[in-house]
């Protein structure tokens, strides 16, 4: 042992890796399950298709939209990056309590003949908290990409056109599945989808071809 090892034990000893080291980027994951199950649910709110198909929605809000995202948020913080980490997690979980609301909560309270404008009432009070939630996130995210910042300025729209539509929806536009602001929501939640499966796009193609094949206009 030299004098340096005797006085410094760990000076011979190899640097720990770097945190994430040997993890591939989650990224393009969870954006690819955030955006599949936001297209499906807003293609239902233009009222392009019937109310009733939502419940086709339970197996992708669970298992991609979900499950798959809350992991990639996982993978994000071993990787070291917050954002990344906060905003995965978050809407994993917010499609997981999706699930929740639609398959069991707002059944059960219908079926409890609770009052409609409250149960509604009540959906809009939960979208609220994703868009100030989605609000503040956008900030953030204008240090990350211009891709991602589309994506959360968007989707911030998407939640505010859907709160105020549920804060105003009636009886019967429920039951018509009228509601204006509803739809337009739906449309925006569309380019959100869009937008979030061109930033997974770019961020796997580029990651397999080893360059910049679709740009993400990087900060």
């Amino acid at each position: 042992m030299t004098v340096q090892e005797q006085r410094d034990p760990t000076a011979s000893r190899p640097l720990p890796p770097p945190t994430g080291a040997g993890f591939a980027d989650p990224g393009p994951l969870g954006l690819a399950g955030f955006a599949a199950t936001t297209f499906f649910l807003s293609v239902v709110n233009t009222n392009m298709v019937g109310a009733s198909v939502t419940s086709a929605v339970f197996g992708l809000a669970m298992f991609y939209g979900g499950i798959a995202q809350l992991l990639a948020g996982m993978w994000e913080f071993a990787k070291g990056n917050t954002f990344g980490a906060v905003a995965f997690s978050s809407y994993g979980a917010f499609w997981l309590s999706f699930w929740y609301l639609l398959h069991d909560a707002v059944p059960s309270q219908v079926a409890a003949k609770a009052n409609v404008v409250d149960v509604l009432h009540g959906v809009a009070l939960y979208l609220l908290v994703w868009a100030i939630f989605t609000a503040y996130m956008t900030v953030a995210s204008m240090r990350t990409t211009g891709a991602i910042t589309t994506v959360f300025v968007l989707l911030t729209l998407t939640y505010i056109a859907l709160v105020i539509g549920f804060f105003a929806e009636s009886p019967a536009q429920f039951a018509a599945n009228s509601n204006g602001w509803i739809r337009l929501g739906g449309w925006l939640g569309i380019l959100t989808a869009l937008a979030a499966w061109y930033a997974s796009f770019a961020g796997v193609t580029n990651s397999t071809f080893k360059r910049v094949v679709a740009p993400v206009f990087p900060r």
